[in-house]
């Protein structure tokens, strides 16, 4: 059974950075890819990044440039650095983890939330202006 616990929310100013961090446990191989997520209070949960089997990063628009995803593989723990924070990037943010597709590239990773069977139980982001 795989377990995912996210850590390292909270609350900032506007321009600060967070660096938020996902332990992964249970079957997670390296054919398992991973992805961050955010849901805001009457809004859908959104990708905001995913790291490919090869280590291939994907971000959507919002955040690139500023969001890194990165993994230590040794320690099955996915990590979302996040910086020059904006009011808007207030939400609860989810890791998780899906088995590659037998038929998808290595480098590809889906940022589509209904892909994903495993997830944590999320940790808050606040940022102020």
């Amino acid at each position: 059974q795989v377990q995912l616990v996210e850590s390292g929310g909270g609350s900032v100013q506007e321009g600060r950075s967070l660096r938020l961090s996902c332990q992964a446990s249970g079957f997670i191989d390296a054919n398992y890819y991973m992805g961050w997520f955010r849901q805001a209070p009457g809004k859908e949960r959104e990708g905001v990044a995913c790291i490919a089997v090869d280590g291939s990063p994907s971000y959507a628009d919002s955040v690139q440039g500023r969001f890194t995803i990165s993994q230590d593989n040794a320690e099955n723990t996915l990590y979302l650095q996040m910086n020059i924070l904006k009011p808007e990037d207030t939400a609860m943010y989810y890791c998780a983890a899906r088995r590659r597709p037998p038929d998808s590239s290595a480098w590809y990773c889906s940022r589509t939330s209904s892909k994903f069977p495993h997830w944590g139980q999320g940790t808050q982001v606040t940022v102020s202006s």
